[in-house]
């Protein structure tokens, strides 16, 4: 079993925060947790830390469950519990990913820690694809996000399928909720860093639009902001498609986000804006909350949430870790204005600005992943080495289950993808291509 220390070290991680340390010690000592703290806060590392620690070796069973609300939110947890290099064996469990790999995967050799939305473990439940009789550990990630998603009766039966948990740890990044019965945790113990680390480095602006309909106004900031990623809000999926038709249309560069898309093309506009191949998301709410998303420049609500909360959770994707950043409002001059929303200044827009410029790295798409036993290493060495790329032309890799995403800078791009059109990755032929 790796010690804290040495997970840390490996992940590269020098100090754990206040909120990290506070969970560490809680609890591996009390039967119900509470974690409130904001988004982007290190709430996976909170209690990934303190269940590593309490999970057996050479276990034949589930040991602990942790039901998430989005796949995203999934994947990301799989994603820290490997880089943790725990030993432990963690699976991943989600709707859109085949149900008969997955089933096989389960019954051959159950993993040690089950992350799934609520959902599919529950089909898994019912087709006995494993038992829970012996996890010790239950875990709700997002617990209201999921209540609002409308997966109580799914969570209800999950818990009681779960018949003898030793440890209940809830989380969440807001504190306007209330705990259903069907939960039965009764008094836990609360770790609330929710006031303590509140956005201070966040500035609200108003941007007046004198059409109805907003789309020039919105074009004519992003022009006035120039660079800098920016993550714009639209209350439906249909919007959010309109708003990304209509900037690609004007020159500028943008990747849509929402529930309706297909997860590989989810995946990939995530890895875009991530990686800084793409600066401009447009999303619903669906990536308020729960998303591995650094270095959020500019929020802008294309259009007002109906509550206060949501708009304090999309805010939250900038300002984090005690940076700066800034959230736009555009408002119709006529529109009216929800109770919650304070007096703003007025952003003055300068008319006549170019389109930002283009991103300043690509991503190249690998047709080979984890199940071909390739890892990050093995893809910055061969990018290194075949693609003759420089340290600072190398940015960030992500290796899944069946393919892997580098970004590049977009200035060698094209010359780096002749060099290595040809060539093996750690001895097998693939696909390299530009993912546009």
């Amino acid at each position: 079993m790796s010690s804290v220390n040495n997970i840390l070290e490996r992940m590269g991680i020098s100090a754990l925060n206040e909120m990290q340390k506070e969970a560490l010690s809680v609890i591996p000592h009390e039967r119900e947790t509470l974690i409130l703290s904001p988004t982007g806060s290190g709430k996976t590392l909170a209690y990934l830390l303190p269940i590593v620690q309490l999970l057996e070796p050479d276990s034949k069973y589930i040991q602990a469950i942790i039901i998430v609300p989005a796949r995203e939110l999934a994947l990301q947890i799989a994603q820290v519990f490997q880089q943790m290099g725990s030993g432990f064996r963690a699976f991943c469990t989600y709707g859109g990913h085949p149900f008969d790999k997955e089933y096989r995967s389960l019954t051959e050799a159950p993993p040690d820690v089950l992350i799934g939305t609520p959902g599919r473990i529950v089909d898994h439940i019912e087709n006995k694809s494993f038992d829970l009789k012996r996890t010790h550990t239950i875990i709700l990630d997002e617990f209201d996000k999921s209540l609002e998603f409308g997966f109580s009766e799914e969570m209800k039966f999950i818990i009681e399928n779960t018949p003898s948990p030793k440890r209940k740890i809830l989380l969440s990044a807001t504190e306007a909720v209330q705990l259903p019965d069907f939960i039965k945790i009764t008094s836990p113990k609360r770790i609330d860093y929710l006031k303590k680390e509140a956005i201070t480095g966040l500035t609200l602006k108003e941007v007046v639009s004198v059409e109805k309909d907003k789309l020039p106004a919105l074009k004519q900031l992003l022009c006035h902001l120039g660079k800098g990623k920016s993550i714009i809000f639209a209350n439906f999926r249909e919007s959010a498609d309109r708003i990304a038709n209509y900037l690609r249309e004007q020159g500028i560069e943008c990747m849509c986000f929402h529930g309706g898309m297909e997860q590989p093309d989810r995946e990939k506009a995530i890895c875009l804006f991530r990686n800084g191949s793409v600066n401009c998301l447009i999303s619903t709410d669906l990536a308020a909350r729960g998303l591995d998303i650094p270095e959020v420049d500019y929020i802008i609500h294309y259009h007002l949430p109906t509550t206060a909360e949501v708009f304090t959770h999309r805010n939250g994707r900038t300002a984090r870790m005690n940076a700066s950043g800034q959230a736009f409002v555009i408002l119709y001059i006529n529109e009216r204005r929800p109770e919650y929303l304070p007096r703003m200044l007025k952003e003055k827009i300068q008319e006549g600005c170019p389109i930002p410029p283009p991103a300043e790295w690509a991503t190249i798409y690998i047709g080979k992943g984890k199940r071909d036993k390739i890892s990050k290493g093995d893809v910055v060495g061969f990018l290194f080495q075949k693609g003759g790329l420089e340290k600072d032309e190398l940015g960030i890799v992500e290796v899944k289950e069946r393919y892997a995403m580098a970004a590049v800078k977009a200035a060698k791009a094209s010359s780096m993808l002749k060099k290595i059109e040809n060539e093996k990755i750690k001895g097998v032929k693939t696909v390299f291509e530009l993912i546009k």
